[in-house]
């Protein structure tokens, strides 16, 4: 029987900013990428999730994004390469420390955001982030096919694929950027597309070229309109389609 984990970007809210529903979320996720209060999420937060993702026996992993609040992370920033490594590792730090609180571990580092896709294409900032998964001994989940994964390999870090059920893909594997109309996938289209990615490693992209997306985990922001209802109807329609849903490892 085919296997997916299913992967969920949690731990946004800040102060009196409420960002999704995680509680409601990590009924139906087996991972979490938490925010680590660089682009979201504010220490008190953090820890509830944390405590509620373990409390569901669900993987925790770290979401560090650029310092950029006001952007939420969605912004590119041309950072100092020391300085991208040494803020990544930080991020995970104090994620550890918060989840160890809620009785629970880190087992991965997600980056978020404008980080993520710049590891597709940019050396620099795609050898800061490996750099510090080899520093903090973590697996990283990145984007199937991307340059972060070429390098992470090539420095001995275990990578998880991650394909997204919720966004549209170009031709050559990349995201569609948000600020593109249709980049964010409708309810009947995203579930489709997760079913596709878990059961035959490839998506339709932007055009209607099909490309592979060989991934081990499947995206759900947690941010977008019903976040909550889709997530468990994707869940339901892979278990229909015969696919496993389990955290990796």
């Amino acid at each position: 029987m085919p296997a997916i984990d299913l992967n969920a970007d949690l731990g946004e809210s800040f102060g009196a900013w409420k960002m999704g529903d995680d509680e409601a979320i990590l009924e139906h996720v087996t991972s979490a990428n938490v925010a680590c209060g660089f682009h979201a999420g504010d220490p008190a937060g953090i820890l509830r999730t944390c405590r509620i993702a373990a409390k569901h026996n669900v993987t925790i992993g770290a979401h560090p994004g650029y310092r950029d609040l006001a952007g939420f992370g969605r912004r590119f920033i041309d950072y100092d390469i020391a300085e991208l490594e040494a803020e990544t590792i930080y991020q995970v730090g104090a994620l550890r420390a918060l989840a160890a609180a809620a009785g629970t571990e880190v087992r991965y580092i997600k980056p978020h955001g404008a980080l993520y896709n710049a590891l597709a294409h940019h050396a620099g900032q795609a050898g800061a982030v490996v750099r510090a998964a080899v520093a903090t001994e973590l697996p990283l989940m990145v984007q199937a096919g991307s340059l972060a994964a070429r390098l992470a390999s090539e420095a001995g870090v275990i990578t998880i694929a991650e394909g997204f059920a919720d966004r549209e893909y170009r031709a050559d594997g990349t995201l569609v950027p948000r600020s593109q109309a249709g980049a964010v996938l409708g309810r009947d289209d995203a579930i489709v597309q997760a079913i596709r990615i878990a059961t035959t490693g490839t998506v339709v992209a932007e055009g209607g070229a099909e490309i592979a997306v060989a991934a081990e985990s499947i995206c759900l922001h947690g941010d977008t309109r019903g976040a909550v209802e889709l997530a468990g109807e994707i869940r339901a329609a892979l278990a229909a389609s015969g696919v496993a849903v389990r955290a990796r490892g």
